[in-house]
């Protein structure tokens, strides 16, 4: 058997309002010992909506065109399809890394680690009246607090604007699974390996939602990235790839 074919296969999935372009530094270090696969989420580029737009129909598409056997790193948005993927595929999803994720985006009484109900609320009115504004001001809030937050928002600009935007009805449906979900119930039942990387400084999903995650998976590691906001991958590639390629190839037993 050649030693590619054993490569493990990672299938990075991006955020919300994002592209696959994003992943573009991180792809390229990981391939370096992992074959990586880069979906558009359903409705982002050329990939078709899914109706209803939910996680688990999501996670479905993604499913169908993934290898028999993967590891899913998920980022954001994209965090939360891998959840549900795992849950629904436990024998295909092997590993799980979740990236600035959250299983919570909105404040709640029990949940104060997230985006205050106004600011979402917000957000979903006004992406109906000026979509780009909206953009904007999101990928500005994503680079909020990060030590590079200059070069981080460039990068971020570039990914999304450079792109095809998604229909309006895929964004507002994307928005509406961030403002409404809760994910934490259904956390117990992951029994897949995960690493969890947050940045320390992120203002979209705080680090102590990456924290909370971790503790609420039954077999979690957590890494934060130091002066990081809400894509520590932009921030710090070497560091969050390092973190990355050292969980893909522990044994099992050492998660």
């Amino acid at each position: 058997m050649s030693a590619a074919s054993d490569k493990t296969t990672v299938v990075l999935l991006h955020g919300w309002a994002s592209h696959a372009q994003v992943f573009r530094g991180l792809s390229r270090a990981l391939e370096k010992q992992l074959r990586v696969q880069v979906p558009a989420l359903p409705g982002y580029g050329e990939a078709a909506a899914c109706a209803p737009y939910t996680l688990e129909r999501m996670a479905d598409a993604l499913s169908a065109a993934a290898p028999r056997h993967c590891a899913v790193i998920g980022w954001s948005l994209g965090a939360q399809v891998a959840l549900a993927w795992a849950r629904r595929a436990p024998r295909q999803v092997r590993r799980l890394a979740l990236i600035a994720a959250t299983p919570c985006f909105t404040q709640r009484a029990d949940w104060p680690h997230a985006v205050p109900p106004a600011v979402m609320r917000q957000f979903t009115a006004q992406i109906g009246r000026d979509c780009s504004a909206v953009l904007r001001r999101f990928v500005a809030l994503q680079s909020h607090g990060d030590v590079r937050a200059v070069r981080v928002a460039h990068q971020l600009r570039t990914a999304l604007f450079t792109q095809p935007l998604p229909a309006q009805d895929v964004l507002e449906a994307g928005l509406e699974l961030l403002r409404s979900g809760d994910l934490r119930e259904s956390l117990p039942s992951i029994a897949q390996p995960a690493l969890v990387i947050h940045g320390d400084n992120d203002a979209v999903t705080p680090c102590a939602a990456g924290r909370a995650l971790s503790a609420l998976l039954p077999h979690a590691e957590f890494q934060a990235i130091a002066g990081a906001g809400h894509a520590p991958f932009l921030t710090d590639l070497d560091a969050v790839a390092g973190h990355l390629l050292t969980f893909m190839h522990e044994p099992a037993a050492a998660v």
